[in-house]
């Protein structure tokens, strides 16, 4: 195949019109991109051809953490932009159903898993870990037996911070280490090196001794943006330029109003150089008072300032960096900048789609990568505790918050017409908001019962499907715009 393939290239062209005997025709493709210009040789400076690991190296990590810490410590958009992210992918925390085929084993996992998540602040962790890979790329947690919280499964979860996870002896001959994590043949984590002090602490200098923790014990979240990624970058990382023009556009916008504001009046003589003028020396200061008469030196004139900031594209430059600033984390517009103003309803709701559908993505990896992980850990222990036996192979599923629709009543029409139609179940509709369904309808059948015991009339009328017209929408975004105005 080899010899065939290389008597194809050297084969030489047939004389022919157009052709030049001996000569071998080569066609070269070309793309304007592939081109370096005087014009476009700076934009393209510092494009490499670096690995993702090489890429991300230890110092390039260390500063981007540090400058997208500044920036959300710093930045009053940048901390409301990562919460927001935060609250909306984690909410009140996730909510476990336990599909095994004993309906009591699954009633005490799922209690008994809420009981343990509150006591070790599950939630609150879990947001963290959110702020966390959105600022410093990746979230760290370590699963250990803490006999401190008040739960019978004595598993916690303890987080540490990105920087703390590193080796300081790292060697280029181990090419199975990557910063802080030791790979096995196939490229899996066997191991992470956790730092006993954190880098940036006070007895950091003291020491640079790391505990060799078993890849078991580690939960690493972060998101792999090329193969072979090993280690997160921050997910506001496109924007950090953004953020800092954004901040010194808004101090530029203030310093230029206050020198304005600062000079109520200003002199200037239209005499020419060497003129009939009274002589002022250079900044010269006058005091007026009110209700006084001042006269001017002969041959000068007094002007007002006027204030010209901020300027009439201030509101338009914020608008338009915040709405790329938020691009990189599929957030709209009105989420980043926690307004709605400009919005109608229909654009409203399109935006939130894009929103929504990223943040299910979030949650689908989170539980693949950190919940059932904990919960595995967690069944480990607990199956001792309560005696819960084998539970073979039992499934489970995740609920979140569910997202609030901005018309109720037309979900709840077109929920009903689902499920008369039967195009949807009950337990996929109770997922939507976050709920499980066999919780909902126990409840639901207690109080009907209930109900009729106190002799209550429980009338159920199904929600009549509105019929939708352009004209519709026009009046729901006539009332969106007069309630923003």
């Amino acid at each position: 195949m080899l010899k065939w393939l290389r008597q194809l290239g050297s084969r030489k062209a047939t004389p022919g019109k157009g052709s030049v005997p001996g000569r071998v025709l080569v066609v070269r493709g070309r793309y304007d991109a592939a081109q370096t210009t005087p014009d476009n040789r700076k934009h393209w400076a510092n494009a490499d051809h670096l690995s993702a690991d090489a890429a991300a190296s230890p110092e390039v990590r260390r500063t981007l953490r540090n400058r997208a810490r500044y920036e959300v410590a710093n930045n009053s958009y940048a901390r409301g932009i990562v919460l927001t992210l935060a609250n909306d992918v984690i909410g009140t925390g996730p909510r476990l159903q336990m599909l095994a085929d004993s309906v009591e084993a699954n009633r005490v996992i799922e209690a008994e898993f809420a009981r343990w998540a509150k006591a070790v602040g599950l939630p609150e962790k879990l947001r963290t870990m959110r702020q966390a890979r959105a600022q410093d790329g990746e979230a760290f947690a370590l699963l250990f037996s803490n006999s401190g919280h008040d739960s019978p499964v004595k598993l916690d979860v303890r987080l540490i911070e990105a920087d703390q996870v590193t080796t300081p002896d790292l060697s280029l001959a181990k090419t199975n280490a990557v910063d802080g994590i030791v790979l096995d043949e196939y490229g899996n984590p066997r191991e992470y090196h956790v730092l006993k002090e954190h880098p940036g602490g006070e007895k950091a200098l003291a020491t640079s001794e790391y505990d060799r923790v078993p890849a078991a014990s580690v939960i690493h979240w972060f998101r792999a943006d090329r193969p072979g990624q090993n280690r997160g970058l921050p997910d506001i990382l496109p924007a950090l330029p953004l953020f800092a023009q954004l901040r010194r556009y808004t101090l530029a916008v203030i310093a230029a109003a206050e020198s304005a504001a600062n000079i109520a009046v200003l002199m200037k003589t239209n005499a020419p150089a060497g003129g009939e003028a009274a002589e002022v020396e250079p900044m010269t200061e006058m005091e007026f008072a009110p209700n006084m008469a001042v006269f001017t030196p002969e041959g000068w004139e007094p002007s007002q300032v006027k204030a010209e900031q901020p300027a009439t594209t201030y509101d338009m430059f914020k608008r338009e960096i915040l709405n790329e600033i938020a691009r990189c984390l599929n957030m709209p517009y009105n989420v980043a900048a926690c307004n709605s103003s400009g919005y109608n309803y229909s654009s409203g709701r399109l935006d939130h789609q894009t929103y929504y559908k990223s943040i299910r993505v979030e949650q689908t990896h989170l539980e693949a990568v950190v919940l059932d992980r904990i919960l595995s850990a967690w069944l480990a222990e607990a199956v001792k505790v309560f005696g819960l036996g084998d539970l073979g192979d039992a499934t489970h599923q995740w609920f979140w918050d569910g997202h609030e629709h901005v018309d109720p009543a037309k979900e709840a029409a077109a929920q009903a017409q689902r499920l008369s139609t039967h195009t949807t179940t009950l337990a996929a509709e109770y997922a939507r908001q976050g709920k499980d369904w066999e919780t909902e309808l126990r409840q639901r059948a207690k109080e009907v019962a209930l109900m009729k015991e106190l002799g209550l009339a429980s009338a159920e009328v199904a929600p009549r499907a509105p019929v939708e017209s352009d004209e519709d929408d026009a009046e729901q975004d006539e009332e969106v715009g007069r309630a923003a105005a």
